[in-house]
């Protein structure tokens, strides 16, 4: 064991003693700020390392000038970036998107020093005694909308509780809240996770599995196996999907806590220790007492309806609801509760939103779904659809999802770099329906795109824009993506 490790081992709780820990922080983006920020206020010496000087006035800047302040060290450029500077170290501290084969990473890993994301040290910052219980989610799709949904949930059951980790408040911002909370949901990206150690949740789920990020980790097993990581320590409850082998996988090849239990959730008829649908019903046969020949009514399909005039909720917002549920009756939250949290939750914009029907077409956007498992969800919510597809793939390949949504295909109308890939999928597994393709990539893209979209539309179809792929080509994000969208469709009706 090294030295580092020997110091660090001890540090399981924030009264340890940090102080004198030598620790670099890689990053100094809105984690790295916090990592050094709580190590400094614990008394570490801190080093932060960024491969860009800060322009003055932005935020970047600010967090530089406050860490100065505080007493930090800091340093710039490809050699601060490159190797371990020379003094002695005890704690690597990364930013999350930082790859392990980044050659600094790697020179502590080849040192024998302990590298822990800003995940690992929150979960380290928590007090010894009273520390908040936490919620894990993960998963390739819908982790967002699952944890908001866990936390409407915790919420309706009285319970000082929020969303934190990849969504929400910066995880460590909020184990350090002066208020303490009851207990929190927390969002984990893969990369979150690749960095995580001892984290104990006291349930966890991974939603699902399907490429992503693969450049990242190297291979979908690697990526697969760091998703698998949410389920590690868990005390109570592993979540996985019923219709998702690999998640139930993910949980047999878990080493949890004594008495944790394994449950499913399915968009079928729940079987023993699962949620699931009976009719409009989500039903719990896994947290009652009678499990085996009794269930627990959570709510009904109507409690997901964003409106008394919205449409039915998507396949896949049911499935989110019924892992979140599973989540908050592992920690105790009692049936109506979850029933409110349903009624009260408010998803994030892009996500399967309504933008209204115009000229008898109803128009959808989902520009959230980057990937292609994230669009198959969406389009396999609707039964006749126009679907706006196309940006960046980032070598994702597109036939499954274009075979599995093809006969639902009333046309397509396609934009961005990597549009040709999507076309000629289509041209395999599709061939009978039209497609356009929009070669604009100025600020008009978007008008010509709806445009084309009404054109292909009939009465009561679906213009669904989910383009299974990244929006960096032509937007500045997804967001940006969806907004352009939702602005074209205005102007349709003489409003934007």
């Amino acid at each position: 064991m090294s030295a580092g490790s020997a110091r660090t081992g001890a540090l399981t709780h924030r009264d340890a003693d940090w102080s004198g820990l030598r620790v670099l922080v890689a990053g100094l983006g809105v984690s790295g700020f916090a990592a050094a920020d709580a190590l400094l206020e614990r008394g570490a010496v801190v080093t932060v390392v960024d491969a860009h000087e800060p322009d003055d006035g932005s935020a970047m800047s600010e967090r530089a000038r406050i860490l100065d302040i505080l007493g930090a060290a800091l340093r710039y450029g490809g050699d601060a970036v490159g190797t371990l500077p020379e003094e002695p170290l005890d704690l690597v501290v990364t930013s999350p998107g930082w790859r392990p084969d980044q050659p600094l990473l790697a020179a502590a890993a080849a040192a024998g020093l302990p590298v822990w994301g800003e995940v690992e040290l929150a979960w380290r910052m928590r007090p010894l005694e009273g520390a908040a219980p936490w919620l894990t989610v993960t998963g390739t799709n819908g982790k967002t909308t699952t944890v908001q949904l866990l936390t409407a949930m915790l919420q309706a059951a009285g319970l000082r509780a929020c969303s934190a980790g990849n969504v929400g408040r910066p995880i460590l911002e909020a184990v350090m809240d002066p208020q303490p909370y009851d207990v929190i949901a927390v969002e984990l990206s893969s990369f979150q996770l690749h960095w995580s150690h001892s984290i104990a949740p006291r349930a966890s789920v991974c939603l699902n599995v399907a490429p992503d990020h693969v450049d990242w980790h190297g291979s979908l097993e690697e990526y697969a196996r760091a998703k698998g990581r949410v389920y590690e320590n868990t005390q109570v409850a592993c979540v996985y999907n019923a219709q998702d082998e690999r998640t139930l996988h993910l949980v047999e090849e878990a080493d949890v806590q004594e008495g944790c239990r394994a449950v499913g959730f399915t968009l079928g008829t729940p079987g023993l220790s699962e949620l699931g649908l009976v009719d409009d019903v989500l039903a719990d046969r896994a947290f009652v007492a009678e499990r085996r020949t009794s269930a627990a009514e959570l709510g009904t399909l109507d409690d997901l309806r964003a409106g008394p005039d919205a449409p039915p909720p998507a396949p896949h917002l049911v499935a989110n609801a019924l892992a979140a549920a599973a989540l908050a009756r592992a920690h105790g939250v009692p049936p109506a509760a979850v029933r409110q949290g349903m009624r009260d939750f408010v998803p994030e914009p892009h996500r399967i939103t309504d933008l209204g029907t115009v000229r008898g077409v109803r128009w959808v956007d989902d520009s959230k779904a980057t990937n292609p498992h994230a669009a198959q969800a969406s389009l396999l919510a609707f039964e006749h659809v126009v679907w706006v597809a196309g940006g960046l793939l980032k070598g994702a390949d597109v036939d499954d999802l274009v075979a599995a949504a093809a006969p639902r295909l009333r046309g397509v109308v396609l934009l961005g770099r990597d549009r040709s890939a999507i076309s000629e999928a289509l041209a395999r597994h599709a061939p009978d329906v039209p497609v356009v393709d929009v070669a604009q990539t100025d600020t008009g893209a978007m008008d010509a795109v709806v445009a084309h979209a009404l054109d292909l539309a009939h009465e009561g179809d679906v213009v669904l824009l989910a383009p299974a792929a990244a929006s960096m080509d032509m937007f500045a994000n997804y967001g940006a993506r969806g907004d352009a969208f939702s602005a074209a469709v205005r102007r349709l009706t003489g409003q934007g």
